[in-house]
């Protein structure tokens, strides 16, 4: 191993940038590499997206407030921070689906609203007999052979027809990526979907087989399952502890990267405080509108046309006893429902520890493609149309005793048919001119937190064995 200092730079302090340094750090002291880490964030906070409001015995999560981690990586991170004992799991989720007025309750033993077993779904009403008849067409069509990348929506549609998509399939979907299915990419959104079909004939068997295998893949998720999680203190337990534990690491927060150069055989940082860094490594984890600023390069421009919406996180407290006639915990709206908000999350149902008794913690989601207007509205414009829309879907007919509005922008990049090779273009083209530069978080390989921490540690462990005689630790590419 060469004794060489080194210096490494994270540009953006949100999750992803976050588990970058931490494993930096970990690495460089597991193995003594000698490194130096310096991580950039431009606002005056690290967390990113992650922000949680602790006030007179409400814990409310602003961005993110739970998350599904089917492979343990979250759980992982957590142990090594001996925060584990901190994430809580939900006893009694159970989700509906709003069309019309009428609200629906997904039937059990489903993942993504696709059936693993039949006798709940059968029994089901979001469905007609003619549209579960359909859907159950999936273990008899055969694999498609259309080669290369192609829309979500039209692969679910062939697989389970026009009603069962846009009953179930689609609302679920288009409330996790604030998207329109029609447009996303199949192979950047859920490619297990591809490999079901192509290797077990069938979404439904695939599913099936997966769920009984020993290793659970991305999407062995029931939507009614006890398999969603959080922590206790809220999802900034995860930011906070991982910030604490970068006692080695040099972190400028307010501060902003300019500019990128290459300079001799190193990198040249120019930063808004008007001095420069050189360092040997860059990890760039910074939401995409920003990214692209930095660099001249056609590939790496193009990553402009990712489209991103604007999405907002609207939390009510109200009085418990005035919500008493719903039993559910997440509503998720049919595209075609006239309601303003995505999804509705009943926080206090799955997590009662956030909330002192006989209060209720509701958490409305704003913002999809074509429907973004909504976000630009007032605090109390937004809190008007939604109350409108609880009095259609839930009878509620009582003023929330507060309202906190969460505007996230440009914040939920689309992977539109064609993203992975936009990305990789990106990516190899960038390699090129700076070999020990990675870009890593949501704009790229996964939008979910246990996505973005593995791109967060994927991306270190490349720069070390570039920098150093070091063992990949991470066998699967996001490349």
């Amino acid at each position: 191993m060469t004794e060489q200092k080194r210096k490494i730079a994270v540009i953006g302090g949100g999750i992803t940038g976050l588990t970058a340094a931490f494993y930096l750090q970990e690495q460089a002291r597991l193995h003594h590499y000698p490194l130096e880490i310096v991580l950039i964030e431009g606002s005056h906070r690290l967390g990113g997206k992650l922000q949680t409001l602790r006030k007179d015995g409400f814990i409310i999560d602003r961005g993110p407030s739970s998350f599904r981690d089917p492979k343990g990586i979250v759980a992982q991170l957590a142990k090594q921070l001996n925060i584990e004992d901190e994430i809580v799991t939900t006893t009694n989720a159970k989700t509906f689906i709003a069309i019309d007025k009428d609200l629906q309750q997904v039937p059990q033993n489903t993942i993504m609203g696709i059936p693993t077993k039949f006798k709940p779904f059968m029994a089901s009403e979001l469905v007609s007999w003619s549209g579960k008849v359909r859907a159950t067409a999936d273990l008899i069509i055969p694999p498609s052979k259309v080669d290369g990348d192609r829309s979500l929506g039209k692969f679910v549609r062939r697989r389970f027809g026009e009603e069962f998509v846009q009953s179930l399939i689609e609302p679920l979907l288009s409330g996790v990526y604030s998207g329109d299915i029609d447009e996303l990419s199949l192979q950047s959104t859920l490619p297990s979907l591809l490999r079901y079909e192509q290797q077990r004939g069938s979404v439904i068997r695939g599913m099936r087989h997966e769920m009984k295998s020993s290793e659970p893949g991305d999407f062995t998720v029931r939507h009614n399952s006890k398999n969603v999680q959080k922590f206790r203190g809220g999802m900034s337990t995860l930011t906070h502890a991982l910030t604490d534990e970068l006692t080695d690491c040099e972190i400028l927060k307010s501060v902003k990267v300019q500019s990128i150069t290459p300079f001799q055989d190193k990198t040249c940082l120019s930063l808004n405080n008007k001095s420069t860094i050189l360092v040997d490594g860059v990890i760039v984890a910074t939401p995409l509108h920003m990214v692209t600023n930095l660099f001249e390069e056609e590939e790496v421009r193009q990553l402009q046309t990712v489209p991103c919406n604007t999405v907002a996180t609207v939390t009510m407290i109200f009085k418990e006893d005035s919500l008493q006639s719903f039993d559910g915990t997440d509503v998720y709206i049919s595209r075609n429902s006239d309601y303003s908000f995505t999804s509705v999350t009943f926080e206090h149902k799955k997590w009662p520890f956030i909330a002192p008794e006989g209060y209720a913690v509701v958490n409305c989601y704003i913002g999809r493609t074509g429907d973004t207007a909504i976000v630009d509205l007032s605090d109390s414009e937004i809190e008007k149309a939604l109350l409108e829309d609880f009095q259609q879907l839930f009878g509620l007919d009582q003023l929330p005793l507060e309202t906190i509005v969460s505007r996230w922008k440009d914040s939920m990049p689309q992977y539109t048919i064609g993203h992975a090779d936009r990305v990789k273009k990106a990516k190899d083209t960038l390699r090129k001119l700076y070999p020990t530069m990675r870009l890593a978080g949501n704009s790229y390989n996964g939008i979910s937190i246990p996505k973005c921490i593995k791109q967060g540690k994927h991306s270190a462990d490349q720069l070390l064995c570039e920098l150093f005689e070091h063992t990949p630790q991470f066998t699967n590419s996001f490349d």
